[in-house]
């Protein structure tokens, strides 16, 4: 047979266009049939006809039963997972028209593992001097972003591995300190329950345990200001001083009962570094060189 010569797909019998082919191990499938198939699918290549037929009878199957699939809790951004509690089985699409587009219907008793992988992306943020050339700070500066990466395996015929983001693209958290971080980490912590429960101890869904988990995981201990020293920062200029008054600006010394200044933390908001004497705060991180100031205050 020639390059040009005309093809059939070996599953429905139509003729198959330019371009149009997707070769098995041992016949031809149209573009129409591929659309049909898992989308976690990824053996197609080596796939016969007839592992073919088997699977779009399994997909016709699938679609049927997602009539009684039930969702009760739904996890994720972008791509969510969809969890029936009550048949212990979920979906993974990013359609929201979940029943049309025939996500495939996995048992949790399928899944083999779960992680969640957090990437860090750092990049530099430089100045321009007094040439227009860009230039490092001292000490330099980042911006970040972090992106949550989830693969489950599991345990069928079709396919064995599902990957996706947690996060939203161009809505990542930028902080391991932000409450949009703690929440993602959240999320990833009920999915591994959910779908793990044997080894992560279960899903527990709603607020309490939110409140709780988070409670446990993020509260950080307070730490006590030096009280020896008898110096204080001003709110205004942010200069160390000793007396009543700002040495450099005039501004009155703030009033500060023992309990707030008890309570009183700073933290840095990208990098979560945490000076020693709260009473003397840097202008700039020496960890990450984000601005230190009164707004990180926690």
């Amino acid at each position: 047979m020639g390059l040009f010569d005309k093809k059939y797909c070996d599953i429905c019998g139509e003729k198959i266009g330019l371009l149009g082919n997707r070769k098995l191990e041992d016949g031809n499938l149209c573009k129409n049939c591929a659309k049909k198939l898992s989308p976690f699918f990824s053996e197609r290549r080596a796939s016969t006809v007839e592992e073919i037929k088997q699977q779009l009878m399994y997909r016709e199957e699938n679609k049927k039963q997602l009539a009684f699939f039930n969702p009760t809790h739904i996890i994720g951004s972008d791509k969510k997972v969809y969890i029936d509690e009550s048949a212990r089985k979920f979906i993974v699409t990013s359609s929201s028209n979940w029943r049309e587009s025939n996500p495939d219907i996995i048992e949790i008793s399928q899944v083999t593992s779960c992680n969640v992988d957090i990437e860090e992306d750092r990049d530099e943020i430089k100045q321009t001097d007094s040439q227009g050339n860009k230039i490092s700070y001292n000490p330099p500066r980042y911006k970040y972003e972090y992106e949550f990466n989830v693969e489950i395996t599991v345990n069928s015929p079709w396919f064995t591995t599902i990957k996706f983001e947690l996060t939203k693209f161009g809505d990542r958290p930028d902080s391991r300190y932000t409450d949009l971080y703690r929440d993602y980490e959240r999320q990833a912590d009920e999915l591994k329950r959910a779908l793990m429960p044997g080894i992560y101890g279960g899903a527990q869904f709603g607020q309490q345990y939110q409140q709780q988990n988070f409670n446990q995981q993020y509260q950080q201990p307070v730490q006590q200001p030096t009280q020896s020293t008898g110096m204080w920062v001003c709110p205004s200029c942010g200069t160390n001083n000793t007396g009543k008054f700002c040495q450099n600006c005039g501004t009155g010394q703030p009033q500060v009962n023992t309990y707030q200044q008890a309570a009183r933390t700073f933290r840095c908001d990208k990098c979560g570094w945490m000076p020693a004497d709260n009473s003397n705060p840097p202008k700039f991180c020496p960890q990450c060189g984000d601005v230190f100031d009164f707004n990180d205050m926690n």
